[in-house]
């Protein structure tokens, strides 16, 4: 009885999903065009298919227990952009760990010289963000078509 009760709990813990809470798509658009608009840099839309590549990358390296740009099966942001069916010409990807809110992992990225960059990056016309379970957070951010 007692291997069953760890069985089931289990298999209940490996189906639970990998989020940890939804983003607020409006905070966060919000935030990066605030940063943007502070540098003179045209403001970014919110894209539901890029959410798509963002989510996908969370809930690999939350199931697959990693933390990297690259993915487990050797993926780039590239990769995943074209398997969300995004045709894109420019993509950049910023991810984090540890940041318990929207606030904590922008401000963490703004410090950042190289995630700067790529929230201001004058390439893009879109973003979306994940978080995972964990507080495991991926932004993408690209243009469509070129």
């Amino acid at each position: 009885m007692k291997q069953v009760l760890v069985l089931t709990i289990g298999i209940l813990l490996w189906a639970l999903p990998a989020f940890a809470a939804d983003v607020d798509r409006t905070a966060a658009t919000r935030s990066i065009n605030a940063l943007r608009s502070d540098h003179n840099a045209a403001d970014l839309k919110y894209s539901t298919q890029l959410e798509k590549a963002a989510q996908a990358h969370v809930k690999d390296m939350v199931r697959n227990g990693f933390f990297s740009h690259t993915g487990s099966n050797g993926s780039t942001i590239g990769t995943r952009l074209t398997r969300a069916g995004y045709g894109w010409c420019a993509a950049a990807e910023n991810i984090a760990s540890g940041q318990r809110s929207l606030a904590q992992v922008m401000e963490s990225w703004t410090k950042s010289r190289g995630h700067r960059k790529n929230m201001l990056n004058t390439q893009v016309s879109e973003f979306a963000l994940a978080r995972g379970t964990g507080h495991i957070w991926v932004m993408v951010l690209a243009r469509p078509g070129c």
